[in-house]
């Protein structure tokens, strides 16, 4: 008799929260669960994951705007509890997963009106305004960090440390060497804003590299990011420089990509922190000041303490400080691989079954596929799509 469970994973559209959930469901699946997921609209656009789970859409408000915002917002998260509960009423999940991001506040609370058990992971060095909110209520709370900002001492005693879960396909790469450098090799640069790419880098990066040594700077070959205001603009200087260079506004194989380059430049948001430690890639990294709390200069801290990235304070991060940062790193003997090594040592290979038995471990007594409804019909008023 096969035994499974059904599962809620919840998570803000953005690839912060979504690409760890993503690892997560894949994991649950292949161990015979069930999972759907509750996210927004921008969740619903992010390619190449979650194509083969069951996917909602629910009313998320932020609190914000003054006190007509939080009205409004306070509207969507009650509607958004609603939908949720009568989500878990066909659905019957075993626990609920929260992953960060408004769109995971009414689930959350639709679990917890439920008496369902819950989970939240945290994937920045600071804790997220929606985990703060529900930290108090949740069964148990993992973190991606030793020490997570922002999260109280009250909770220590259901805190479990796993790491930040990655795909497979990024995974992998921890079993392959890092790409052989010499003084004769190419330098293989990857350069990445995150999802939605960042203007800054288009602006230092080639400048930086026109500082660089002519020795160095011709065995430079560049995969960058741009915005698509940007992109043209880049594509043109580089051109004008003589480095190769692959431009896209959007990277799709960052795995290939990432798996190919000796040394990336990027924002600190966790997925690319996480992406980073598990292959053994060096980094200079830019941590992106608006964002809340300060997170990725907490993030990018952490890596920069092991050795295994340097970090450039945005205000800071010039194309002469960019172009000194690339030197010691490419023209010191050992530097690049040395980084590589221990942004390596800094990583969780282990994270995504370390998630996984954590939320199994909260779930209530196994069903079977005797006793549980397997497909969950359409529901008035929640939207969704069925794999």
């Amino acid at each position: 008799m096969s035994i499974f469970r059904h599962y809620v994973l919840a998570a803000g559209g953005t690839g912060g929260h979504m690409l760890p959930a993503h690892a997560v469901a894949q994991e649950l699946m292949a161990r015979g669960h069930r999972v759907a997921l509750v996210t927004d609209e921008r969740g619903t656009r992010i390619p190449g994951i979650f194509e083969d789970v069951q996917t909602h859409v629910l009313p998320a408000g932020r609190m914000s705007g003054g006190p007509s915002g939080w009205w409004k917002g306070l509207k969507a998260i009650r509607e958004g509890r609603a939908m949720a509960r009568r989500l878990y009423e066909t659905f019957e999940p075993s626990a609920v997963v929260g992953f960060g991001g408004y769109p995971a506040l009414p689930a959350l609370l639709g679990a917890f009106a439920e008496r369902i058990p819950t989970v939240i992971h945290e994937q920045n060095a600071v804790l997220g305004r929606v985990n703060r909110l529900v930290a108090g209520k949740v069964n148990a709370i993992a973190t991606a960090y030793p020490e997570v900002r922002r999260l109280a001492g009250r909770h220590a005693g259901k805190v479990h440390l796993v790491g930040n879960p990655v795909r497979e396909s990024v995974l992998a790469l921890r079993e392959e060497p890092f790409p052989v450098f010499s003084d004769e090799s190419v330098l293989r640069l990857l350069v990445t804003g995150g999802s939605l790419g960042a203007s800054i880098l288009s602006d230092v990066v080639p400048a930086g590299l026109a500082l660089l040594p002519v020795s160095l700077r011709r065995r430079l070959q560049v995969t960058q990011q741009c915005r698509p205001e940007d992109i043209e603009r880049v594509r043109a200087i580089y051109a004008e420089m003589e480095i190769p260079a692959d431009l896209a506004t959007y990277i799709d194989d960052m795995p290939t990509k990432l798996g190919w380059s000796h040394l990336v430049i990027a924002r600190a948001g966790a997925s690319t922190i996480a992406e980073l430690t598990c292959a053994g890639r060096p980094a200079i990294l830019v941590p992106l000041p608006i964002a809340t709390d300060d997170h990725q200069t907490f993030n990018a801290r952490e890596l920069a303490r092991t050795g295994g990235a340097r970090l450039i304070p945005q205000p800071k991060f010039t194309p002469a400080e960019l172009a000194k940062q690339m030197q010691k790193l490419a023209m010191e003997p050992g530097a690049l691989q040395n980084a590589a090594a221990r942004a390596r040592a800094a990583g969780f290979p282990d994270a995504v079954r370390d998630m996984a038995d954590l939320i199994e471990s909260f779930s209530p007594a196994p069903q079977t596929i005797d006793t549980v409804r397997v497909e969950t019909p359409a529901m008035p008023g929640l939207a969704g799509a069925g794999a």
